[in-house]
């Protein structure tokens, strides 16, 4: 595994966005309004920096910027096989959110872990 991208919640992606590529000369690489939130992604070399705004008032990014406010959501790592992650994750005693690989931004494949087993970061597993 390798190290994918930061997910960032904000309550506006463009300006989000903007910041972070000005700031550290990136670019923006996607755009697309997914699953009740709009995404940004910025190209930062060696990884991505994945802006995410809520679309609606009851989805987790929404729920999560109520909760926490703004700032790191979640951290991402690249896997070859995002199911092979989940059950060496379940074997380790970690709780998934998914209990199956889904559909994410970007056309991906994804899966998330519960951060009360990981440290209370949110872990997701990327599979491109």
């Amino acid at each position: 595994m390798r190290f994918d991208h930061a997910g960032i919640a904000t309550e506006d992606a463009e300006r989000t966005a903007d910041l972070f590529a000005d700031l550290l000369d990136a670019d923006r690489v996607h755009a697309e309004e997914f699953d009740g939130m709009r995404v940004v992604f910025l190209d930062l070399g060696n990884g991505y920096f994945e802006v995410l705004e809520p679309l609606d008032e009851e989805g987790a990014i929404a729920r999560f910027l109520d909760r926490e406010g703004p700032g790191i959501h979640h951290l991402a790592l690249e896997t070859e096989d995002a199911r092979a992650a989940l059950d060496r994750a379940r074997g380790m005693g970690i709780e998934p959110i998914d209990d199956e690989p889904r559909p994410g931004a970007w056309g991906h494949t994804v899966a998330f872990l519960h951060p009360r087993d990981t440290a209370g970061v949110l872990v997701e597993f990327v599979e491109h």
